[in-house]
């Protein structure tokens, strides 16, 4: 893990927060089909009952307080100061800390569930499988593990001009390759056309620690 790259990501993110919070300031509004895998994740975590949530890379916290609403304990990580600032002033209930997700202050197997919304995009390729091992460590058996991410839509593997930092487009088949290597069981994908002030194909991966 290169603590470069980290390094570069937090302050690429530091810079712009102001701008990335309007961004996305109206969440998951509008996003029907984001919101309904979300929901579908909540429900196999409340079933299972095995502790407490991850919102890995929360960034502005906004799918932590979803989740908070699903009825899930919650607790977010991101890399960004500025981002965990804003997140703790906009939901002063829920715990925020700065960290990376491929070190996290938590115990083996003692997690519910781990979500990464659009936050394993600026790993390089090489470094996804350090960040799935550190979910699956932290995850009780039987925990849930939900990506969201941006799909190639056919193409190879590749970086983009992300508005941030660069950010890489998965194909699904790929990704998911390395989820079963790392110790998961697929429980369902979804593909996501973009809007129309959108670029690219999104991708979901609902998995299961076996």
């Amino acid at each position: 893990m290169d603590a470069s790259h980290l390094s570069t990501t937090a302050q690429a993110y530091d810079a712009v927060a102001p701008q990335y919070v309007a961004l996305v300031r109206d969440g998951l509004a509008g996003l029907p089909l984001d919101r309904a895998i979300i929901e579908a994740f909540a429900g196999l975590v409340r079933q299972t009952g095995s502790g407490p949530v991850g919102d890995l890379g929360c960034g502005p916290g906004y799918v932590a307080a979803h989740l908070r609403d699903l009825g899930l304990d919650v607790f977010g990580v991101d890399l960004s100061e500025a981002l965990i600032e804003h997140a703790r002033v906009s939901y002063p209930d829920l715990p925020f800390s700065v960290g990376s997700m491929a070190a996290l202050d938590v115990a083996d197997g003692t997690l519910g569930g781990v979500v990464s919304w659009y936050s394993v995009i600026h790993a390089a390729p090489a470094d996804v499988p350090v960040y799935l091992a550190e979910f699956h460590r932290v995850l009780a058996p039987g925990g849930h593990l939900l990506l969201g991410f941006f799909e190639s839509g056919g193409e190879p593997l590749s970086p983009f001009d992300h508005k941030v930092t660069t950010a890489y487009r998965w194909p699904i088949d790929r990704l998911a390759g390395l989820t079963r290597d790392a110790g998961f069981q697929e429980v369902g994908r979804m593909l996501r056309q973009p809007l129309e002030n959108e670029r690219f194909q999104h991708g979901r991966l609902l998995l299961r620690k076996e």
